[in-house]
């Protein structure tokens, strides 16, 4: 089983970081979450409705209205430039584009003067800033990260982590796969440790990066500090 017996709750403004070595589910459960990946069993409540209860045109709805999905390989349109990528949810979702929203995302996002450029004339670190603006286009209610930093090099890393910070700091629940230990710890709200696709252990940072962590996680967290 990719994913058994996980059971977890994330409260409005949240931030939520979920770590565990490679292969442990954390983005199955993240795409389950988040209406890629149809659980064959279980709930997923979104607002009290189960997002499974609903059919697959639904369930599309869904993905681009309520949750915004951000990937490590951006997955940007490479014939379409930063507006008009940033353009596409709201385009699919058949309404007109807000351009005053497009502007503050794009100024938010440190994306002034790149407009018109094509994913290939953009950094790492810009392409994923456009995949975030991308995802917020629609303002949805949850922001889910699949390791968004690890396509990146050191110095790109600290420029997206910085904009989830203030994410963060706005009151934007999120959910994010991630191998940075030490934002997780210093950023995150609730921290969740998967393995085998078992939540090993779920915690405030503080709990489960200290002491009182299970054996388990300390051995996950000195293993990955070496």
């Amino acid at each position: 089983r990719a994913l058994n017996g996980v059971s977890f709750s994330v409260e409005k403004g949240d931030f939520v970081a979920i770590i565990g070595p490679s292969g442990s589910g954390k983005s199955t459960l993240l795409h389950t979450l988040g209406g890629v990946d149809r659980p064959t069993g279980g709930k997923v409540l979104v607002n009290g409705q189960d997002v499974y209860s609903r059919s697959d045109e639904q369930i599309a709805v869904f993905r681009r209205r309520e949750v915004g999905l951000i990937y490590q390989f951006y997955n940007l349109i490479p014939v379409l430039n930063v507006e008009e990528n940033m353009s596409l949810p709201v385009l699919l979702d058949g309404r007109n584009v807000n351009r005053d929203r497009l502007r503050e995302l794009i100024r938010e996002l440190d994306l002034v003067g790149r407009e018109k450029h094509l994913p290939n004339q953009l950094s790492g670190g810009q392409q994923q800033r456009v995949s975030i603006a991308r995802a917020l286009t629609l303002n949805p209610d949850i922001l889910f990260f699949d390791e968004p930093t690890s396509a990146l090099d050191p110095e790109l890393t600290g420029e997206i982590l910085k904009v989830i910070k203030e994410l963060a700091a706005e009151g934007m629940t999120m959910v994010v796969v991630t191998h940075e230990m030490s934002f997780a710890r210093d950023v995150a709200d609730h921290v969740i440790f998967m393995e085998n696709g078992v939540i090993v252990e779920q915690n405030e940072p503080s709990v489960l990066f200290g002491e009182n962590a299970s054996d388990r996680v300390k051995q996950f967290l000195a293993r990955f500090n070496r």
